[in-house]
């Protein structure tokens, strides 16, 4: 009896093993082949040529790594719900198709990255670009890694970009290769469309890239990236307080504003120094956030 009951022990045990392996093997099986279910793909409205066959591959090679990119890919998920409700309406203000956040995404994750060039903040603007597009660059203040004001460059640069192309998807690639590089090549080679152009492999990629993106964080529990409500990162309550003059000490104005110096730079890392020096008839906003950092 003893010997039966192990037996049938065993036999259930193998089953439910064999089940499990199955059902682990069929979902990962299933959202490896999610990619080759892409029939029509747009880019701000302006449709991806699928039926090239580099273009499918494109396409395909960037929803291939970024699908698999799981930790990158699931901290970009949970950062948009933070930074999206900021970039989106100053986008929609500025006349901008909304599919440009995702061009934010790649750029930089939706963090205050630095690149090997010096390009920073989550557009990546270089010192010189980001001067000539009105954002301050000091010793106490790098207002590339401020996102309000840096989105708002970015529109203007978008606007004069699609002014001389008259098409979007040249604007994403000219975001990357800049306007004279990407007039050269169409010159050069005879094409105007982005699909036609050959380019270096970084900007050949980059509108392929920031379409990956859009599907995938479009239709992430497709893409098995699920998240309740309290795992994506959550808007930050903020008052706004300006200042016209110039502070000696961030540290000690922090304490005098009820946070501490790690909140203060957290929630403005365009302050890039201890101290601030405000430009003459220049007003800054700083943000003092309002909650989630006392403890209980």
């Amino acid at each position: 009896m003893k010997k039966t009951y192990k037996k049938i022990a065993l036999i259930v045990g193998v089953v439910a093993l064999s089940a499990g392996f199955y059902q682990f093997t069929t979902v990962e099986k299933n959202a490896s082949e999610t990619n080759f279910y892409i029939k029509n793909a747009d880019f701000c409205g302006e449709r991806v040529p699928l039926e090239i066959i580099d273009v499918r591959e494109r396409l395909d090679r960037e929803m291939m790594v970024n699908i698999n990119l799981h930790s990158a890919t699931s901290l970009i998920i949970k950062r948009a719900n933070r930074h999206f409700v900021d970039i989106e309406p100053i986008l929609k203000r500025n006349g901008i198709p909304n599919d440009f956040k995702y061009l934010c995404v790649i750029e930089s994750a939706l963090t205050n990255a630095t690149s090997t060039a010096g390009a920073k903040g989550f557009w990546q603007f270089m010192p010189e670009t980001a001067k000539e597009y009105n954002l301050e660059v000091s010793s106490t203040v790098d207002e590339r890694y401020d996102v309000i004001k840096a989105t708002e460059a970015a529109c203007v640069y978008l606007k004069r970009a699609h002014a001389k192309f008259g098409n979007w998807t040249l604007v994403a690639a000219a975001y990357n290769r800049g306007m004279a590089g990407v007039e050269r090549q169409q010159i050069a080679q005879g094409v105007t469309d982005y699909y036609d152009l050959y380019l270096t492999e970084e900007t050949s990629r980059y509108v392929f890239r920031i379409l990956a993106l859009k599907e995938i964080m479009t239709n992430a529990d497709k893409y098995g990236y699920v998240f309740g409500k309290d795992e994506l990162y959550q808007p930050v309550k903020t008052k706004t307080v300006a200042v016209n003059s110039n502070i000696d000490d961030l540290q000690k104005w922090a304490l005098d504003q009820g946070i501490n110096y790690k909140l203060l730079k957290l929630y403005n890392p365009w302050l890039i120094d201890t101290s601030l020096i405000v430009q003459q008839n220049k007003t800054y906003n700083i943000q003092i956030p309002t909650e989630g950092f006392k403890r209980k």
